[in-house]
């Protein structure tokens, strides 16, 4: 062990630290890989799929539907399920998909 006048050469004294050891398989760190089941959902499947469109939604549908040049396709009346739809064709028919 140093004396008290001596500086340690431990670099856990200096306050440092080693990375952890990188991870092999990008399913064992959840955070690098989203789960592929909640992402693929059906919009008619989900939990909350009728309540309102948020508004993230209106507004990405509104801008997609003036870039469509079809302003009669946005509908402030759409559930969320329903604008999801909307908006996948909307990105299709845009070429943002």
């Amino acid at each position: 062990m140093a004396s008290k006048d001596e500086p340690r050469n431990d670099a856990r004294a200096r306050g440092a630290h080693e990375d952890p050891p990188q991870v092999e398989n990008p399913e064992a760190n959840p955070k690098q890989t989203p789960p592929a089941g909640n992402q693929q959902k059906d919009p008619e499947d989900w939990v909350t799929g009728h309540e309102p469109m948020t508004g993230a939604q209106a507004s990405y549908l509104k801008t997609l539907t003036e870039q469509a040049r079809a302003p009669d396709l946005y509908d402030p009346q759409l559930d969320k399920a329903e604008a999801s739809k909307r908006i996948d064709e909307l990105r299709e028919r845009t070429g943002k998909a």
